[in-house]
C-alpha cells in the first residue's frame, strides 16, 4: 500500500480540478440576454467574409491498381543491359 502514496497528489489535484470545472460550468454563470445574443449574431452574419482562394483542382489519372511500365524503345544498343532479351525464354522471343 505504501507504494501507491505517490499517486495521492495526482488524485487530489484531479478531484480539485473536477470540482472547479463543475462549479464554473453550472447554469446561470455568464448568461447573455437573448436580445443581445441575437443582435451579435445578426451583426456577424451581415459582415462580409474574405473568401480564401483555392488553386484549381487538378485532373488526376485514374488508378487501376496495376503497375504499367512505359514501352521499351526498339533499336537501342543495350542488348546486354538489364531487361534484355537474353533473360527471356527462347519461346517468348
Amino acid at each position: 500500500m505504501e507504494i501507491l502514496w505517490w499517486l495521492a497528489p495526482s488524485v487530489v489535484v484531479t478531484c480539485v480540478a473536477m470540482a472547479w470545472i463543475g462549479w464554473l460550468g453550472r447554469d446561470g454563470r455568464g448568461e447573455v440576454d437573448r436580445e443581445v445574443a441575437a443582435a451579435r449574431l445578426a451583426k456577424a452574419l451581415e459582415r462580409e467574409r474574405a473568401v480564401p482562394r483555392t488553386p484549381p483542382a487538378r485532373e488526376r489519372d485514374r488508378s487501376t491498381g496495376i503497375a504499367v511500365r512505359p514501352p521499351r524503345e526498339q533499336g537501342g544498343s543495350s542488348a546486354s543491359g538489364p531487361g534484355s532479351d537474353e533473360r527471356r525464354p527462347r519461346a517468348a522471343r
